[in-house]
């Protein structure tokens, strides 16, 4: 039996000074601190492409569209040629071409995928962004290319797309793999690695609540997956050390129609290129049968060593 998995921090770790800094400002303004994390909080490292991502890129129609909702304009990839086709999201910090092996086996199964790199992200314009952000590009993405079949997403890119199904868009099935759930406790997690006082994470809601008019626990995904009526496969693995697999867990509790599958020992981004994963993904896409209840029948549990 595997041991129990401790809860783990969703966001990387802060480097020292960035932490110095948060603390210095908390002892002069909370307002100052607070502003400081969020702004933290909402950029993402724009990673150099690795190589191994070079073959998706090279072959993709790429296009830049405009988000009219949040005024930035981002990249899009176009693989393959099928009219059957399939939504891809990147996680935070990612881009539109890491989920290229499943696009490479979606591709072998008669599809073609689109993916973009979020703002702020990759190609695209910004330097900040949120979740919102994230939804407001696959509706975007879907008036321009739609409509799609399938959508997957990783991380951050699966809680986005079960936002965006329970805001209207329409697709017959969805895979996340390593999403994340509950946005404040996302937000304790990256206080706590700032080293400041737990205060800060309602501080910080308030602080983006009053920006955008809307809570911030809206966004979370046990929330949006009680209301998604499609077939949902939840992809975790049980040592994700970024999101903790108990988000897999209490997304799938929420599901009407989920399936729930738990690897070992692939943690937050090999789950990606894995081959049992691929395999499982593309049987659910392509299996016409998958109308299941959300029972204990549906928990799939890999041993991958």
């Amino acid at each position: 039996m595997a041991a129990k998995m401790k809860k783990a921090p969703i966001n990387t770790k802060v480097p020292t000074p960035l932490i110095i800094t948060a603390k210095v400002l908390s002892f002069f303004s909370d307002e100052a601190a607070v502003k400081f994390a969020a702004r933290l909080f909402t950029t993402p490292i724009r990673h150099k492409l690795p190589k191994r991502e070079l073959h998706m890129e090279e072959n993709s129609k790429v296009e830049f569209i405009d988000v009219h909702d949040i005024g930035k304009n981002i990249a899009t990839y176009h693989y393959g040629e099928s009219d059957r086709k399939i939504l891809l999201v990147h996680g935070w910090s990612g881009r539109g071409t890491q989920l290229f092996k499943i696009a490479d086996a979606l591709l072998s199964a008669g599809y073609s995928t689109v993916s973009f790199d979020a703002p702020a992200h990759g190609k695209s314009d910004g330097k900040t962004t949120l979740m919102p952000e994230f939804v407001s590009c696959i509706f975007e993405i879907d008036k321009k290319y739609g409509p799609f079949e399938v959508a997957v997403g990783h991380s951050l890119g699966g809680m986005s797309l079960l936002n965006a199904v329970k805001r209207g868009f329409k697709i017959q099935r969805l895979v996340t793999i390593g999403s994340g759930d509950v946005v404040e406790d996302i937000m304790s997690d990256f206080i706590n690695k700032l080293k400041l006082n737990t205060k800060y994470t309602s501080l910080m809601r308030q602080h983006f609540e009053r920006n955008t008019d809307e809570s911030m626990d809206n966004y979370s995904a046990y929330h949006a997956a009680a209301q998604v009526d499609i077939p949902v496969l939840v992809i975790h693995d049980e040592g994700d050390i970024e999101v903790p697999v108990t988000s897999a867990e209490n997304i799938h509790k929420h599901l009407k129609n989920g399936q729930l599958m738990i690897t070992q020992n692939l943690g937050h981004r090999k789950i990606l290129g894995n081959e049992k994963v691929i395999d499982k993904t593309i049987e659910f896409i392509t299996n016409d049968t998958n109308e299941i209840t959300n029972t204990a029948s549906a928990y799939l549990h890999d041993n991958i060593l």
